[in-house]
């Protein structure tokens, strides 16, 4: 089976996240077909494992290739003939791809095992929600006792031309909260506010103040308010959603705290109580810039295209791997004919493929070579 095949047999094949049973079934499947040792790993994944026939000189030397395999909730509209066949479940954010490419490169490394030191291969489920796949992987803890050279890991790119390679060092993807919060007081006649402690008045200076905490490295919106009230009736209570993102772990841990105190401080001038509710979900994805250095280097020599990224603030549970092991989260770009990530059009070009494989295969050998 091609890489192109396997993809599209991924395409129409689609699974949520944590319930990809078929998906890792077919992968294993394919994977054993070419000899590749494997296993089930956080509940739905895949781990592979390739060893080079080359001595090492010293140690357990490894290299960690990741790709994600879960789905989305969406009913695809593409009108492709490998379309999802699970209504309302769709491949919208390339995670077909992903896979495609790193089958590619397993098998390639398996024909041809000519290095040192071990190459693990990780079909990764659950990227899509939280907790993340990547901390259930890590809570396995299935590269102890290994010398992790890196986490390599790519992502489709609709803004990078067919073929393109996008590379930031350094912060490049935001960690993500869900924030929610529940604002209580003493509702009534909207006439005699005397009466009152207006939650609605306290929630509208919130998501104020709130707002006034956004800065070119930190991203916070509200998105959902709930106030059950009428013309002239103010409710009890008002409820809240958003988003927190930021670049720095260490801004991360002092938005959490500003935005506890400034509810407090709201409360104290309208006599509300206001439940604040953080879920924290994933963390920063921070790029080692040695191996940005190498990996750009490489991309050139082989007369690929390369574009410097721009911060992220969309969110990726990649950033698990990256404060565990020196890590690099690159794009493919697969052109804008592809179409925005998330939508039920979205269809990427599927001749980045080769390109994604062959320096994906080149990257992990070069870094098992030069550490």
């Amino acid at each position: 089976m091609t890489p192109i095949e396997f993809r599209r047999h991924l395409h129409a094949h689609p699974e949520l996240s944590f319930r990809e049973e078929a998906t890792a079934a077919f992968i294993a499947e394919q994977l054993a077909a070419a000899g590749i040792e494997c296993r089930r790993i956080a509940q739905t994944g895949i781990l592979a494992r390739i060893e080079g026939r080359n001595p090492a000189s010293a140690g357990r030397p490894a290299v960690v290739l990741r790709a994600d395999i879960d789905a989305l909730p969406i009913d695809e509209q593409t009108g492709l003939g490998c379309a999802s066949q699970n209504a309302g479940v769709m491949h919208a954010c390339g995670h077909d791809m992903h896979a495609a490419v790193l089958c590619g490169v397993l098998l390639q490394l398996a024909a041809a095992p000519d290095f040192a030191g071990t190459v693990f291969g990780l079909f990764q489920p659950g990227e899509e929600c939280n907790p993340g796949g990547a901390s259930r992987v890590l809570a396995e803890h299935p590269f102890d006792g290994y010398d992790i050279r890196a986490v390599v890991g790519e992502h489709v790119e609709p803004q990078l031309e067919v073929g393109m390679l996008g590379f930031r060092a350094g912060k490049y993807m935001a960690s993500n909260d869900e924030l929610r919060f529940r604002v209580r007081g003493t509702g009534g006649h909207g006439a005699l506010r005397t009466q009152l402690k207006d939650p609605v008045a306290a929630a509208a200076e919130l998501i104020s103040a709130l707002l006034g905490l956004n800065d070119a490295e930190s991203v916070l919106s509200v998105g959902r308010v709930e106030a059950a009230g009428a013309t002239n009736v103010v409710p009890d209570e008002v409820y809240m959603e958003g988003t927190l993102r930021t670049f720095d772990e260490t801004r991360r841990e002092e938005l959490h705290r500003r935005i506890a105190d400034t509810a407090a401080g709201i409360d104290g001038r309208y006599g509300t109580c206001t439940a604040v509710d953080i879920n924290r979900g994933y963390p920063c994805v921070v790029n080692d810039l040695k191996l940005v250095g190498k990996a750009v280097k490489l991309a050139k020599a082989h007369k690929l295209p390369v574009e410097t990224l721009s911060l992220r603030p969309t969110s990726e549970d990649f950033g698990y791997y990256c404060q565990c092991y020196p890590s690099l989260f690159y794009r493919l770009g697969v052109g804008a004919a592809a179409g925005r990530t998330h939508t039920a059009t979205f269809d990427p070009d599927e001749r980045a493929i080769d390109v994604g494989i062959g320096f994906m295969h080149r990257l992990a050998l070069l870094i098992l070579k030069q550490s």
